[in-house]
């Protein structure tokens, strides 16, 4: 017996150092098999805010993911403490593995759910019910709930916690005293779809980049949902004309490009879009509308990359003007345009300067970057006087990013439906005798799901602790004077977010597209067809959709830049070859040419290098149809021969030169050889008809002394002939006499009988 009883005594000691070199195993085989062995997945509770003679049902499923099989499994509730702030949510919601202090005792009985064996990898779900008398909550609060499996392994067969899922429950016996006023900003925002060319028929068909839109409008889809769910919620609509604009042009005809960048087909979204219109009509009658500038453009993208490149900052201007005009034409609401919403609420000095230099007074922010450095014990009113006549408001970081993650599976909405419910009502709790507003800005382009668990919190809120309140009326809130009203440095800005900006390229190629744009409008006609959509396109450029596709975003701005510049080349100076001008004066031609499908109105130059050797007439108007070319004719005044370089350019009305200066060369002949050859001819003429009075008259002297005189009168003759050799005579073939009459101071040669006297009857022979 004594020996029994030594081997008794010894044997724990003897397990316990047989069991020392295995504790590393034993460790591991703990999380294989401990508390975290079974995965419990809450995947519904409601209501998610019950009152006291409500029902709680939990919904969900248990996951066996070890290599053995649970046995005596079953599934119980289980409730712990309540909650002594915002940061214990967060610490609760983070912890995993069970904690029999933190955890609270399970509620047993019929309450719970048997299971029996689970085997390796087998899966079970499981519903829960009991009346909320029965879990005997307290004071009003945020309670934490458990969701846990028991059960024995084959290493350790007794009843042990192997799984537990934990939630939040949020106990209100009665409303609140004094409720949080709730502003909730539901945004309607998405990508860039339309590019900036369009058919050039008269209805200016726009061509579209895809056709994803018309999912997102059709029944199920992201954008559908959030008019649907959004049509009786108490929220304020956050809107990018950009958007309605765009859905507009889609109920009428409209082309989308292939995928292939080759040609366009038809798109097909006019149904979804008209019914979409419709339903967002409606549902915003009466309610708050806030207008972000058109396209919502990267405002921290202009403030930390784009401020420095001239002009950038302009277009922002043009984009809140225009948000105001598009909402009230396409919705008939007017809606607020003061209001600026950087990405995810991050804000910097040089973001809020940016924000507010277009008119927009109210800068929506986020409280994870305009923090609290005061020390309050409370969350304060959204709502913050920050300089210049300007207001922050701050929305709460932790209602803001609740539903940001994979909304899809009904585990998480789940989850973070309660958590954000928790959060909530623990703001009210903070300081019940204080009134704050809280607003609560989300992501802005919320996924299907991420919108149905939003709409779902919205509606689980009951109005036991909360009641909304429009954005406007939040903005105007007396501000808690012991908030943080100073905004921080650009140094403070998030690094993760300023990576996605867009680069300073970005806004250079910007500029140089609305350069394009500004020196190709003054010629147009119908300026509308050009300056609107590429307007809209340039501004889409800057929009914040791109800080997720940078590729996609380049290739854009690539696309327009290259579009308006193939429309500009157009219109153009046909090219002319070398030319030779006759004489001292000619017209030198210059053709015109406009493929375009409108009018064109421009100043053609035409300019001599040498103007002491060749002047060009004034410059011209011209006014080209569109499909047409036109020729313009300048005169010329040549002073000297040879080459001469004359430029062309067009200017636009305003003076600015249009496209490239075109050169050609001018060859001025002043006599040319047709006109020598006319001289020459004239010439001939006239020694012709010198030589032919010559001879005449040399026939007429021949005849006269065959005719006789005497003697004297001969001699006399041949003296006459011999005086007279020095005068001039008529019949010299000089041209430059040929033709002119003889004058009585010279006497023609005496030619026969009227000289000859009574005795001059005999013949003179000459020896």
């Amino acid at each position: 017996m004594r020996r029994t009883a030594a081997l008794l005594a010894a044997a724990p000691m003897i397990a316990g150092l047989t069991q020392i070199p295995a504790a590393p195993a034993a460790h591991a085989e703990s999380k294989a098999t401990g508390s975290r062995s079974v995965d419990v997945s809450i995947t519904s509770l409601t209501p998610t805010a019950p009152k006291k003679s409500d029902t709680l049902t939990v919904s969900g499923t248990v996951t066996n993911d070890t290599k053995g099989t649970v046995s005596g499994a079953r599934v119980g509730l289980r409730v712990g403490p309540t909650m002594n702030g915002r940061n214990a949510i967060d610490t609760a919601a983070h912890r995993t593995g069970y904690s029999e202090g933190l955890d609270g005792t399970e509620i047993g009985g019929k309450y719970a759910k048997k299971i029996g064996k689970l085997s390796a990898g087998a899966s079970r779900d499981f519903s829960l019910s009991i009346p909320m008398d029965q879990l005997h909550l307290g004071e009003n609060g945020v309670y934490q709930l458990g969701v846990s499996l028991t059960g024995g392994t084959s290493s350790q067969p007794w009843p042990q916690v192997l799984g537990i899922e934990r939630t939040f429950l949020p106990w209100q016996s009665g409303p609140s005293t004094k409720k949080s006023q709730l502003t909730y900003l539901w945004p309607l925002i998405s990508a860039v779809h339309v590019t900036a060319r369009t058919d050039n028929d008269e209805d200016r068909t726009p061509i579209f980049r895809d056709d994803r839109l018309a999912e997102e409008l059709a029944p199920g889809g992201r954008l559908q949902q959030m008019v649907t769910l959004g049509k009786n919620l108490p929220i304020t609509w956050v809107i990018d004309p950009d958007l309605l604009a765009t859905v507009d042009a889609m109920t009428k005809k409209y082309e989308v490009q292939n995928p292939s960048g080759n040609g366009t087909r038809a798109g097909s979204g006019q149904t979804v879009a008209k019914q979409w219109l419709d339903a967002l009509q409606k549902a915003v009658d009466g309610k708050q509308v806030v207008a972000l500038p058109f396209a919502d453009p990267d405002l921290a993208s202009l403030a930390h990359r784009g401020k420095n490149v001239t002009g950038a900052l302009s277009h922002l201007q043009g984009a809140t003007e225009l948000a105001s005009t598009t909402v009230e034409t396409i919705l008939g609401v007017r809606p607020r345009t003061d209001f600026a919403w950087p990405v995810d609420g991050a804000v910097d000095s040089s973001i809020v300067d940016v924000a507010t230099s277009a008119g927009a007074h109210n800068v929506i922010a986020r409280s994870d970057s305009l923090r609290e450095t005061g020390g309050l014990s409370y969350t304060p009113t959204a709502a913050r006087q920050i300089g210049g006549g300007n207001t922050a408001v701050v929305a709460d970081a932790r209602l803001s990013t609740a539903f940001t993650g994979d909304m899809s599976k009904a585990e998480n909405s789940t989850l973070a439906i309660q958590r954000f419910l928790a959060q909530s009502q623990m703001v009210n709790l903070q300081a019940p005798d204080k009134q704050r507003s809280i607003v609560v800005a989300p992501q802005r382009t919320p996924t299907t799901s991420q919108a149905q668990a939003m709409a779902a919190a919205l509606e689980g809120l009951s109005g036991q602790w909360t009641q909304p309140l429009g954005l406007g009326q939040a903005a105007k809130a007396k501000p808690d004077p012991n908030a943080t009203q100073r905004v921080p440095s650009a140094r403070s800005y998030p690094r993760s977010l300023r990576a996605r900006e867009l680069p300073t390229d970005a806004f250079n190629k910007i500029q140089e597209t609305q350069k394009t744009l500004d020196n190709f409008e003054p010629i147009l006609t119908a300026k509308y067809r050009v300056v609107t959509p590429f307007g809209n396109a340039i501004r889409r450029e800057m929009s914040t959709s791109w800080r997720s596709e940078a590729r996609n975003a380049a290739g854009f701005r690539h696309d327009v830049q290259t579009y308006l510049s193939g429309l500009t080349k157009k219109v153009r100076l046909v090219p002319k070859t070398d030319m030779t001008l006759s004489g001292r004066s000619a017209t030198v031609p210059v053709t015109v040419q406009n493929n375009l499908v409108q009018s064109v109105e421009l100043r053609l130059v035409l300019r001599s290098q040498q103007g002491n050797r060749l002047a060009v007439s004034e410059p011209q108007l011209v006014n080209v149809e569109g499909g047409h070319s036109q020729s313009v004719k300048f005169g010329t005044t040549a002073n000297a021969n040879g080459p001469v370089w004359v430029s062309a350019q067009l200017y636009t009305p305003d003076g600015q030169p249009y496209g490239r200066e075109m050169l050609f060369e001018v060859n001025v002949t002043e006599i040319t050889s047709t006109v020598i050859l006319v001289i020459a001819g004239g010439v001939l003429l006239l020694v012709l008809a010198g030589v032919r009075i010559y001879v005449q008259r040399k026939r007429a002297a021949a005849k006269s002394g065959e005719d006789g005189g005497d003697g004297e009168d001969a001699e006399k003759a041949h003296g006459q002939d011999e005086d007279d050799s020095e005068a001039p005579r008529t019949d010299r073939c000089d041209p430059a006499h040929a033709l002119v009459p003889e004058q009585p101071s010279d006497p023609a040669p005496d030619t026969g009988s009227q000289s000859a006297g009574p005795s001059g009857s005999g013949e003179k022979v000459d020896h």
